[in-house]
């Protein structure tokens, strides 16, 4: 097993991972900026490093800075978390380079599924159900680029090669708007990924995001933990999830699982990943594959008692998998609220002093969450505080009990998104389950609407 471990993020993740750590026994080394040095991992790691001023650029980001952390602590591996550096192959290539084990997929893997047409590429070679799209990146013709559009058949959307959470892409109605439509796609993405390659797909209207964790050690072994719905979304950012999906077939779930596990050892997968889908129809489409533990990677383990934070640990030590396909066995149900530090009506960050702070508890219930009373929260990072999850024989049940830890949280001296996730769980629709990815931007435009009338 490893020895010790450099923590390359910060919040809730940079606590799972060191709980995870200490359980197997390695040191745990935890880097930091100066204004997160009263975080809770910084206290319980066994060592600690100040690698930066808070901007992201000058400290989680700087490359540099992280692996002579390693170094003067004489650290054995990395493991970047989510976010930040977690998808870098450039960052995966530095830790390899400088002899370090880097905790995720090979820096050649990670580097082809960041190219978006790559990666569909890949999967398609793999077998992997695919939107139907351009095939590869948009040229400058723009007669050629209108004929693609008129086969695949409006609307179709236009993506960023190297693009990822909701940004660089932009819907097409119409064969009028397609040419500005690329030509304002490819200079957003030159300015914020650097790459100004962009594709097209079919724009499916009514989808629902489904995904596929997997888990591979990069010598021949593979396997699939099972979907997770994560269609509760605003501006492409997820706000819900849940295993299982509703409605998803025990044969479906076998046969989508077995093509993922097998373009995993295609393509000499290590570590824990996600193949994520639009799934419409009874259909998967392929969209992208997260090389990295997913933050809701805690609704897979309720339901499957399988740790993949450890199991990622395990491979980076050189185990293979100690787990085999007909080990998973999936019980009750489960579901995820990210909760942040945000106004839940207007959406804005809304950092400070948490001057009182409880915890919810009861059978089936989780709370992954680095916050404390006393703890400020920094104006300088992504807004999510924390994750309450909870687990019953059932969806009925998982709901249930989800709406009574909501109203147990307290957290007090910020606002929070608690009341919005309370009306998504009384939500007759979400109760319903399989609802699309649209669905809660319309229920929120509805909220705002009848706040409005009412005003």
């Amino acid at each position: 097993m490893l020895d010790k471990v450099v923590i390359a993020n910060r919040g809730e993740i940079a606590l799972r991972i060191l709980r995870a750590c200490h359980a197997l026994g390695i040191k745990t080394v935890a880097v930091h900026s100066t204004v997160d040095r009263n975080l809770k991992h910084v206290a319980m790691a066994d060592e600690s490093v100040c690698i930066g001023p808070p901007p992201s650029n000058r400290s989680y980001l700087d490359i540099p800075a992280i692996i002579a952390a390693a170094e003067v602590t004489d650290a054995q591996a990395i493991h970047p978390g989510y976010g930040f550096l977690s998808e870098n192959a450039d960052f995966a290539e530095r830790v390899e380079q400088s002899g370090f084990i880097f905790i995720g997929p090979r820096p050649d893997t990670i580097r082809l599924m960041g190219d978006k047409v790559e990666a569909i590429r890949a999967m398609k070679a793999a077998g992997v159900p695919c939107v139907p799209g351009s095939g590869g990146p948009l040229g400058e013709d723009g007669a050629e680029n209108l004929l693609i559009a008129r086969e695949i058949g409006y609307p179709i959307i236009v993506k960023a090669a190297g693009g990822g959470g909701g940004r660089g892409m932009r819907v097409v109605h119409t064969e009028a708007h397609l040419l500005n439509a690329i030509a304002t796609t490819k200079s957003e993405a030159k300015a914020a990924f650097g790459n100004d390659m962009v594709y097209m797909e079919k724009f499916l209207e009514n989808p629902r995001h489904v995904e596929i964790q997997v888990l591979a050690d990069g010598q021949g072994g593979a396997i699939h933990l099972g979907e997770r719905d994560c269609s509760m979304q605003r501006r492409h950012q997820k706000v819900v999830e849940e295993a299982p999906a509703p409605g998803i077939t025990p044969e479906l779930r076998a046969e989508i699982g077995k093509v993922c596990v097998e373009a995993c050892i295609r393509i000499g997968y290590r570590g824990a990943g996600t193949f994520e889908f639009l799934f419409e129809n009874g259909r998967f489409y392929f969209i992208e594959m997260n090389t990295r533990i997913q933050v809701e990677h805690p609704v897979t383990e309720m339901i499957t008692g399988v740790d993949l934070v450890r199991e990622q640990l395990r491979i980076a030590a050189g185990h293979k998998l100690s787990i085999r396909q007909s080990d998973i066995h999936r019980r009750g149900h489960a579901i995820e609220c990210r909760v942040t530090a945000e106004d839940p009506e207007t959406f804005l960050p809304c950092p400070g002093l948490i001057k009182h702070f409880h915890a919810p508890g009861g059978p089936g219930v989780r709370v992954d969450s680095h916050i404390y009373e006393g703890y400020r929260v920094p104006s300088n990072y992504d807004s999510m505080i924390g994750k309450l999850i909870v687990h019953g024989p059932d969806r009925a049940t998982a709901i249930a009990r989800m709406r009574v830890a909501l109203s147990e949280m307290v957290v007090d001296g910020i606002k929070t998104n608690i009341p919005l996730q309370q009306r998504i769980m009384a939500d007759v629709g979400f109760q319903q389950g399989g609802m699309n990815i649209h669905y809660l931007e319309k229920r929120l435009k509805e909220h705002r609407e009848k706040a409005i009338d009412l005003g």
